[in-house]
């Protein structure tokens, strides 16, 4: 028996961000790859969803206040 950890209704959505989308995301933040907040590739649904050293993840929360948050995160090695 296997267990999807995506479908956790505590785990929030994990997404991928293109080559594109991630460096319009460093534009607009005026900011680098290495100021990011990290996530390592060991990370249980880094694994699932097959993310890479130096990939950007988009994380969206379900807030009680804004109703929905969005966090961004780089994958290292680890």
């Amino acid at each position: 028996m296997t267990f999807d950890i995506l479908a956790h209704e505590l785990v929030p959505k994990h997404e991928i961000l293109s080559k594109k989308e991630k460096e319009e995301l460093l534009a607009r933040l005026g900011s680098r790859e290495e100021h990011l907040p990290k996530i390592y590739e060991s990370d249980p649904v880094i694994k699932v969803i097959k993310a890479k050293p130096k990939d950007v993840i988009k994380i969206t929360r379900k807030s009680q206040t804004s109703g929905e948050a969005v966090y961004y995160r780089i994958v290292l090695r680890g």
